[in-house]
């Protein structure tokens, strides 16, 4: 008998802090310079030199915390995590070990009002390594701009039971750091990357697998496929009655596999030991009370209000809440129209595929001046609903208010019922085969008739009048 297995599945994400500078030093954070050269003695290791403390790092993970519902320790310490590559100048990394941070607390991550919690383990603060770059000329080199760089590490609890849970859990701390503004969510830099841990057992069993930890996984999409594949490794050696060795494995997309990296280290493998020159954070009860106070209001809680008092569906309010600009948008649109639905189905349909965002960045292809007032064009029948893509179309990229576009273009819908009456009368006695056809029972052919007068009109004419007037000419024998 086949065993049925479950996959139990652990992420830890590492998210850069959107500080101005890094961790431990004034060094710069931001991406893009020649390489080694937002680099100093402190984010080089050079002997004599001596950490401080970036204050705003600290904020900002505390904010993380308290958004996550974590406890935040008054008193943390950091410690030397001690590993030998390339990318670490100093031979050791600045983290927290057995006093981190921030401890516990939970996200949500169910759909359409359904709850599915998973548990936070623990926030900690560290700096992050440098990078090393490949393929240059057949040689590999090591840039340090990034060494130093302030990151917090969210380390979730084995909670989750499925490559599209693992996406799921992703794309909402994601949704979080970037509402806070600590984080711009950027996969394609690294600035927001996760490590995947993943083991299998039969279901019903309460004892953990062996894990393997696939390093460094920089997109959404990556992620379910690197656990797919890793689970269904693992399953086929246990049903050969082999052993899952635990150890760390990296996603090659190229080949769709993960493959070996090295033995998993343990936490005595990298000899933790006390930052002997950092003394321990203490953090200020009111500091942690002021952080709490002004916190912004955090994703599921807007999805939430855009569904309970906005009358959105739950998949719209989840759409619109996805980048923290986005949602800026539509609630600026809502409230200069008045119907928050129209415009965030407008938003969806039409103006979501125009925007472009780059990190907690939004570039929006009109304002939501212009998207209010071209639904009010619509409300008030100057435009039909078809007309307005047009309009849209025309305004977007410009500075001009949509009524603008309407009256140059001549776009403004038909409605004078005379007009309209003169215009169906001729249609109906021009196709008089299928007008009988239509009175011996084919309603269907009404659509034949309403597309022959948008025809004649160019689609300027004012559908809901087009078909009462059709339907009472074409009632009359």
């Amino acid at each position: 008998m086949a065993i049925d297995f479950e996959h139990v599945i652990g992420l830890e994400v590492h998210a850069q802090l959107l500080t101005r500078t890094k961790a431990f030093c004034g060094c710069s954070t931001a991406f893009g310079a020649r390489p080694n050269t937002n680099v100093c003695p402190v984010c080089l290791g050079l002997p004599g030199s001596l950490p401080v403390l970036n204050r705003e790092a600290v904020r900002f993970a505390v904010r993380i915390g308290l958004a996550l519902g974590c406890t935040v320790q008054s008193k943390s310490i950091f410690a030397r995590k001690n590993y030998f590559y390339p990318d670490l100048p100093k031979g050791y990394q600045i983290s927290q070990y057995d006093a981190p941070l921030c401890t516990g607390g939970q996200l949500d991550i169910g759909k359409a009002g359904g709850e599915r919690v998973v548990g936070i383990v623990r926030v900690h603060m560290e700096e992050d390594a440098g990078k090393n770059v490949h393929g240059m000329g057949g040689d590999s080199i090591v840039d340090l701009n990034r060494a130093g760089t302030p990151l917090v590490e969210i380390v979730g609890a084995p909670d989750l039971r499925s490559s599209a849970e693992a996406a799921e859990y992703l794309r909402r701390l994601r949704e979080v750091l970037m509402a806070l503004g600590v984080n711009d969510g950027n996969l394609e830099e690294g600035s927001f990357r996760c490590d995947a841990n993943v083991s299998v057992r039969p279901r019903g069993e309460t004892a953990l697998g062996t894990r393997c930890e696939i390093k460094n996984v920089n997109s959404f999409r990556f992620v379910e496929k690197a656990i797919d594949y890793e689970a269904a490794r693992q399953i086929a050696l246990v049903e050969a009655g082999k052993r899952v060795t635990q150890e760390t494995r990296r996603w090659d997309e190229a080949s769709g596999k993960t493959y070996s990296l090295r033995s998993k280290e343990e936490a005595h493998d990298y000899r933790y030991f006390p930052e002997p020159d950092l003394p321990p954070l203490v953090v200020d009860p009111d500091f942690i009370a002021e952080q709490e106070r002004s916190l912004e209001e955090l994703p599921a809680a807007r999805r939430q209000r855009f569904a309970s008092e906005l009358g959105l569906t739950p998949y719209a309010a989840s759409v619109l809440t996805a980048h923290p600009r986005l949602g800026d948008f539509f609630e600026r649109a809502a409230r200069l129209h008045g119907d928050p639905v129209k415009v965030g189905n407008f938003i969806q349909t039409e103006l979501l595929r125009d925007v472009v965002t780059t990190g907690l960045d939004a570039k929006f292809p009109a304002s939501p001046e212009q998207i209010a007032e071209l639904l009010q064009l619509v409300d008030q029948q100057v435009i039909s609903g078809k007309q307005a893509k047009d309009v849209y179309a025309r305004t977007a990229g410009t500075a001009k208010m949509p009524s603008e576009v309407v009256r140059e273009s001549g776009l403004s819908q038909m409605s004078d019922a005379g007009e309209l009456e003169s215009i169906c009368r001729r249609i109906v006695e021009q196709n008089a085969k299928q007008a009988a056809a239509y009175r011996g029972g084919k309603t269907g052919l009404m659509g034949f008739f309403v597309g022959q007068v948008m025809k004649e009109t160019q689609g300027r004419a004012n559908p809901a009048l087009v078909n009462e007037i059709l339907t009472r000419l074409l009632a009359s024998s």
